[in-house]
């Protein structure tokens, strides 16, 4: 039977590959009289009589992300892997034709600088654009329906790769951000019809590519319970509970000796039972070949059915790659997997395929009309624009900017990122219609432009290119020096070495600066680097962080440097000093204070940052006041005994009112309302601040008025303790708003502790590599090896 159900596996796997996308006959098709062409029937009654049809050797043969699907019932085969992470993506199962129609879709920019605008409606936007234009390329058999994205593991280490795909460090505006994104991309938390499918990854504890001989496919993270809790899940939890998301993906790495992918714990007890998370038509993936980890290099497995039963077991119902078509039928001869946990996983994916109507008629449902017409559209060019403008902050502005040009002004436009093109999309794109460089917004000024590239972010260097850069200074009246990094320094598998600006391009830029004219520097690139020199030498005039801003991210830019746009972007990251990296090892992964840690995130961080998480200036300058509350003293029985929520932390503290106050000059800016929470309640050491709200105001006018509602919930004021409980403590609390702060409200809470949330524990730790030391992580830097038992 083995050898059987191998052979077939591969011939129908091959040819699922080379099938454009289509959908089910429901009319004519010999599932026409099936239970799941019955557009009456319930997803889970469909999904379970579609799946009673196949064979033993066709369920198998369905259970990795290229599915052949069952030719014999008119069953197509079917892609699961789609990317769309800020854009319809390059991807397996996207298909962007050579030219013309389907050719392009709107890249955005990259998750980082989206988390930087701190505008959730901005995001729900953007994401509803994405999942129309996803739709527009199933209809014409160009992409499944099965998106995975979002990343949202939080951002607690500029050195990680793929930090740029997330929208930044903090957990509860990555669990706004996320709930926001998903309803976008789904159409809502319970739709009739799903626009697309979402997946949130990569559960749990997934932050490093390659550290110091340190991988990411056999890295055991360790993380204690109360980080758990109270850092690493709650985006986690946002995806799940709060949200309805249809997809999950466990991780490479293992957490405290177990793979995700096989970790019944993190994929069973928490994420469904805890969260709720048990809709029949959501289910999880492993990320690619993340189940033949399982067996090398974590040995956490002895044999390759075992690897393969120990995660269809624990949950992970599809496998991207082709391990479980593989090894299942190995492993369910042997007795290490049954029937019907193999049924259980086929139906959790067909039933979500029939939420998105992938079996019913096109005239019931409203995306399959959807065409290339909307793709693309004026409307989302300008939401592009819009977003990049949102995000890029402003870290540094001696009065410089905005800056006042005229046809007779000349422009040094200088530098790796002056003219960049795919590289302002970062990693994880697709193909956009226009790329629209720093240069070519300059060469639109109706100025004289000077160009020279100069610079290299490899940190070659090399100074032969540097006589054209001085050439072209000479001749400008001001200078714009555009670099920082890109994917060639961080990406998937490519972890930074080096958080700081290289030798020659500091020496570049003071050299650039030496000339006295206004100079202004672009930081680019998604993880945070130190730039303390720039900021710190007077000669530099301003210096902004543009990230990775998309389609239209070059024309934003100078919109904001010439004050069309007025920059109103918030630091979403931590920027550390350039010693950070040898403070703390990227294989630590607690969040607080402690040996060979200085803390992580503005939260728990003991040294001074050189730009905090949160920061970015305006053109203008802006007061805020605090409506008072009904009291300043509030008894944690009574407010507990008022929650009626099923999940106590999620019940309303007080809606708190904000005024903002426009104080400055000329200039009409928005405004992003941070709401902080600090006091002395809970466990010990207490984080320096916690956001807890968000808001942004727009277009606020000199002299004028805005008013933001800051939404406040029990768990916004609640602890986890060492158990990974939620706690609402007694003791003295502060709300602070912004990062100076402009204003603080004081209250305190009496009464006893009260719990919002008790967490399941977890299993004792699993020694990894007990029977060797073949695969071994690097070491930490610290002189000690990573070994965990």
């Amino acid at each position: 039977m083995r050898s059987i159900f191998a052979f077939t596996t591969l011939i129908l796997a091959n040819a699922a590959s080379a099938y454009p996308f289509g959908f089910p006959d429901c009319v004519n098709g010999p599932l026409s009289k099936n239970t799941v062409c019955d557009i009456t029937a319930s997803p889970l009654d469909r999904a379970t009589a579609l799946i009673s049809l196949f064979t033993t050797e066709e369920k198998l043969n369905n259970t990795g992300s290229v599915s052949p699907g069952v030719p014999r019932l008119g069953l197509p085969p079917y892609q699961w892997w789609q990317e769309a992470l800020h854009g319809v993506a390059l991807s397996p199962g996207v298909n962007f034709s050579s030219s013309g129609n389907y050719s392009y879709a709107t890249s955005f920019p990259q998750p980082i600088l989206l988390g930087a605008a701190f505008d959730d409606a901005l995001i729900t936007a953007v994401a509803t654009v994405i999942s129309t234009e996803a739709r527009a390329f199933n209809n014409d058999g160009r992409a499944g329906l099965d998106f995975w994205t979002p990343n949202i593991n939080p951002f607690k280490d500029p050195r990680w790769g793929r930090g740029q795909e997330t929208p930044g460090e903090d957990p509860f505006h990555l669990s706004s951000y996320v709930h926001a994104l998903i309803d976008g991309l789904q159409g809502g938390y319970a739709p009739k019809y799903k626009r697309i499918v979402a997946t949130c990854k990569h559960w749990a504890g997934y932050d490093m590519e390659t550290w110091n001989g340190n991988f990411r496919y056999q890295w055991d993270a360790p993380i204690s319970t109360q980080d758990l809790v109270e850092y690493y899940a709650p985006p986690f939890q946002s995806c799940a509970r709060d949200s309805n998301v249809g997809a999950f993906m466990c991780s490479y790495n293992a957490v405290n000796g177990r793979p995700t992918c096989a970790d019944p714990y993190l994929l069973q007890t928490i994420l469904r039972e805890h969260w709720g998370w048990t809709n029949e038509q959501q289910w999880i993936t492993s990320d690619c070949d993340a189940i033949q980890n399982i067996y090398l290099p974590h040995k956490y497995a002895a044999t390759r059915p075992q690897a393969v039963a120990d995660a269809l077991n624990a949950g992970t119902d599809l496998n991207c790659g082709t391990y479980y078509q593989t090894h299942l039928p190995a492993a369910l001869e042997q007795g290490l997997i049954n029937i019907t946990t193999l049924d259980r996983a086929l139906i959790r994916q067909y039933s979500s395929l029939v939420r998105l109507g992938y079996f019913d008629p096109a005239d019931v449902q409203p995306y399959r009309a959807l065409n290339f017409g909307n793709v693309d559209t004026p409307q989302a060019q300008r939401l592009a624009y819009q977003a990049a403008v949102e995000g890029i902050t402003l870290l540094k502005n001696d009065g410089t900017l905005p800056l006042s040009v005229k046809p007779e002004s000349s422009i040094a436009m200088i530098g790796g990122w002056a003219n960049a093109t795919t590289q302002m999309q970062g990693n994880y794109y697709g193909i956009a219609p226009y790329l629209h460089s720093q240069l070519w917004a300059a060469q639109q000024l109706n100025v004289t432009v000077h160009y020279a590239a100069g610079d290299s972010s490899s940190g070659d260097p090399t100074t032969n290119n540097n006589l054209q850069v001085f050439a072209a200074a000479n001749k400008s009246d001001i200078i714009v020096f555009a670099s920082g990094i890109d994917n060639s320094i961080e990406s998937e598998d490519k972890d930074r070495v080096s958080i700081a600006w290289t030798g020659e391009q500091l020496d570049l830029i003071g050299e650039l600066a030496a000339y006295g004219k206004p100079m202004i520097v672009l930081q680019m690139g998604g993880g945070q680097m130190d730039s303390g020199p720039i900021a710190n030498n007077p000669n530099v005039s301003a210096l902004l962080w543009g990230g990775y801003p998309g389609q239209d991210g070059g024309l934003a830019i100078m919109d904001i440097l010439t004050g069309k746009k007025a920059p109103a972007g918030r630091l979403p990251q931590t920027q550390y000093p350039a010693n950070y990296i040898a403070q703390v090892p990227m294989t630590n992964m607690s969040l607080r204070p402690g040996l060979n840690n200085p803390g992580r995130t503005y939260k728990w961080y003991t040294g001074k940052p050189t730009f905090d998480f949160g920061h970015g200036l305006h053109y203008t300058n802006f007061s805020a006041s605090i409506g008072s509350l009904e009291a300043t003293t509030f008894n944690i029985s009574s407010l507990v005994a008022g929650c009626k929520e099923k999940y106590m932390d999620r019940c309303p503290f007080r809606s708190v009112p904000v005024k903002v106050t426009n104080i400055g000059g000329t200039r009409t800016s928005d405004y992003s309302a941070l709401a902080f929470l600090t006091g002395s309640f809970g466990p010990k050491p207490y984080p320096k601040k916690s956001l807890v709200a968000y808001q942004r105001l727009f277009d606020i006018s000199p002299g004028a008025t805005a008013m933001a509602m800051l939404n406040l919930t029990l768990g916004s004021l609640s602890r986890v303790d060492e158990m990974g409980n939620r706690i609402l403590y007694p003791g003295q609390y502060t709300m602070m708003i912004d990062t100076q702060p402009l204003a603080m409200l004081n209250f305190t809470l009496v009464g006893e502790p009260a719990m919002l949330d008790k967490w399941p524990q977890p299993p004792p730790r699993v020694p990894q590599n007990s029977t060797g030391n073949y695969f071994v992580g690097g070491f930490d830097g610290t002189g000690q090896s990573v070994i965990y038992s």
